[in-house]
This record gives structure tokens, sequence and C-alpha cells, in this order.
């Protein structure tokens, strides 16, 4: 069974700075995943040509299952509120995705803590020090029928703000083990290296620098499980001519 997650900037490609439909279902298609974790989707977002980018990946990996979850409602960067999972349809958003080429048995949404206030932070950069409005976060997980067996898989984006997504991480550790085990963790956890696994106690099935995409020097893309018996035969981190984050790529088995 091959896994990935990937942080796809809404398909936005650094060489043109454009974002292709087409150039995006082709990258879902080289990866050729049976379990795929996205982060940074849009959908109905003018930059994105109001498409539905989870749509667009599920029908280019053949996905029998896959749920889009929105973190914010509107468009990051410009006017946005917090995703609620109640917005109209048409309405745009951006958040995460989950996609499977296996049956879903439930779906289940984490909203996790978000800073509540505009704060001051400093960031690399001619203006180090900014007013930082930080997103919201979610995560989501799916209890999926897979040939390893039934087993809940998660994905999430978590805060770049140092300390709160420990906080973050925290709160979705605690929510994961409510739900029936084994677990993956998949996601851009912004944390480096072995970090999210001496958090959480999680095992990482690969460890690979994924940010930036080119000359990577840090793995902020993570896959973790508390399943004894899953381990990973394969793990690589191509190169795609879409976004500024590699896919961490992972075929799984059992022991």
């Amino acid at each position: 069974m091959r896994m990935a997650t990937f942080n796809i900037l809404h398909g936005r490609s650094l060489d043109d700075d454009q974002v292709s439909l087409e150039r995006l279902a082709e990258c879902i298609r080289r990866l050729d995943v049976d379990v795929l974790a996205l982060q940074e989707v849009d959908v109905d977002q003018p930059r994105s040509s109001l498409a539905d980018l989870t749509a667009i990946a599920a029908a280019a990996m053949g996905a029998v299952s896959h749920r889009f979850v929105a973190a914010i409602a509107g468009t990051p960067g410009v006017t946005w509120m917090a995703a609620t999972g109640d917005e109209r349809p048409g309405t745009a958003a951006y958040g995460i995705a989950l996609l499977s080429r296996y049956p879903a048995i439930s779906w289940q949404v984490l909203r996790l803590p978000r800073i509540p206030a505009r704060f001051p932070m400093y960031l690399p950069g001619p203006n180090r020090v900014q007013i930082v409005n930080e997103e919201p976060r979610a995560a989501m997980a799916a209890q999926l029928e897979t040939p390893l067996g039934v087993m809940t898989v998660a994905n999430t984006h978590l805060s770049f703000v140092p300390g709160w997504n420990r906080v973050q991480l925290k709160r979705l550790i605690r929510d994961l083990r409510g739900l029936p085990g084994p677990r993956v963790l998949m996601g851009d956890l912004n944390m480096s290296g072995l970090a999210p696994g001496r958090r959480t106690g999680l095992r990482p099935l690969a460890t690979a620098p994924t940010f930036p995409l080119q000359s990577p020097n840090r793995q902020l893309d993570h896959i973790l499980t508390d399943h004894d018996g899953l381990v990973a035969t394969a793990a690589s981190t191509p190169v795609l001519p879409i976004s500024d984050h590699r896919p961490l790529v992972i075929d799984v088995s059992l022991r």
C-alpha cells in the first residue's frame, strides 16, 4: 500500500507562479498512491480557476473515498473567517483533504485551538517583525478498510507559530486516541525532524527532508503511526512541478 502527504500550495508552481489544473492532476497521477493527505487545498478560489482541487485529485488517483475540510472560508491573505462546516455551496474555502482508493467506514472533523488575536512575530525578511493573524487549523480522520486491515488515518496542517503547533498537536493526539486504532497521522506539522514523534509517542514511518522544494534541509511533512506491525519498505520525496514542498511518499506493509 502506498501513502503520501503533500502540501500542494493550492497547486501553484514556483516556476511560473501559475496554477494549472492539468499540471496538478498529472502530479497526483505520478504519485500513484492509495491514501493521500493534502494540505493548502482550494475550493472555489479565483486563483485556482474556481475549481474543486480535491475532486481533481480524486479523479486523478482513482479515489473511491475523499473529503475536503475547510479551515477558512474566504481567501487566505485577503478576507476570510474561520470555517464552521456550515458554509453555503460555492463559498470560497481553503483547507485540507484526505483521499483513498479504499472505502471509508467513517469520517471525523477536528477543529484545533487557534491563537485568538493578532500578535507580533519575528519573521525572515526586511520587515522582520510583522503582525500575524494566524489562520484557523483543522484535522480530519477517516477509518479506512485497507488491504492491511482497518485503520484510522488522520490528516492535518498545523500552525507555523513555534509552540502553538505543539499545543495543536497535543489536542489532536488526545482526540485521535479516542478513535479506533491502529492509527496513522499524516500532514504538514510545521515541526522539523524527530520532534513530532517525541511529542506524540508515535513512530515515524520515514525521515527525509521535504522543505524547501529545491535543496530541502528540514522535514515539515510527516507520516507517523502507533501500528506496531506497519513498516515502510520504501520512501521518497520526489520533485514535482507544483508547490514549495516535496511530497513524502511511502510504501507500507505488515511485518
